[in-house]
């Protein structure tokens, strides 16, 4: 188990942490903003993982796809993870249909937010910094591993996951599966009675299509994403 190996689990720990944290955020200060304080008043406007923390989704599962494999496990998964749903009461909000949709896709918004930042500061580091270039096309080469003690390489593998997480966990987010972000968009579209049945759906059943299907779906939709964005950072 190389030194290099664990410091990258602990930076892909580390950056979901503050990803699931800062997306929460986001929905409770829109939220916010839109007039229902319910989230606020529970104190989850603020990046501190402690009040939006899943026993399950934030760390039992996360922990497992990350540091499984160092200790030999085949963990066939993308790393995702959710964090304790934002609490929302839609009376509070004055166009109910519209506001909690604002609401629902702030959280995929800020991980967006996060890849694009992310993303802008490697090609800031690829132009500005000597070196930058042929550090960021040898740690896209290296597959994200750290190759030296340099404080730039551990940055460059810091943007890299950072990108990867946040891309994964917007595409995870808008899957229409109950309670991920992408099932209240759908839930907003739909007649009463399929309402009635889609809040009905089990938990169990919830968190199964979350981990198998999800997986398989954003196997196919991240993978490409991800190929392109570091195409494009190969190219600068």
């Amino acid at each position: 188990m190389s030194s290099s190996a664990i410091a990258v689990s602990i930076f892909k720990f580390v950056i979901l942490l503050f990803s699931l944290s800062f997306h929460e955020c986001a929905h409770a200060w829109v939220a916010s903003r839109l007039g229902d304080q319910t989230a606020r008043l529970q104190g989850r406007v603020t990046l501190n993982p402690l009040p939006h923390i899943d026993p399950v989704g934030t760390l039992l599962f996360p922990a497992m796809v990350i540091f499984g494999p160092l200790l030999g496990l085949p963990v066939p998964f993308l790393l995702i993870g959710w964090a304790k749903p934002t609490p929302v009461v839609t009376r509070n909000l004055k166009k109910i249909v519209r506001d909690d949709n604002l609401i629902t896709l702030a959280g995929p918004a800020s991980n967006l937010v996060l890849a694009f930042i992310a993303f802008l500061g490697l090609v800031v580091a690829a132009v500005a910094i000597p070196g930058g270039r042929g550090l960021l096309r040898g740690t896209l080469a290296g597959g994200l591993m750290i190759n030296g003690p340099s404080e730039l390489q551990a940055l460059v593998v810091l943007a890299l996951i950072a990108i990867e997480i946040n891309i994964t966990l917007l595409v995870f987010n808008l899957l229409p599966i109950p309670p991920l972000d992408g099932s209240h968009i759908l839930r907003n579209t739909l007649p009463y009675n399929a309402v009635q049945k889609y809040d009905n759906i089990p938990i169990w059943i919830s968190y199964l299509l979350m981990i198998f299907v999800g997986g398989f779906v954003l196997s196919l939709l991240v993978n490409p994403i991800m190929e392109l964005a570091y195409w494009v950072l190969s190219t600068i």
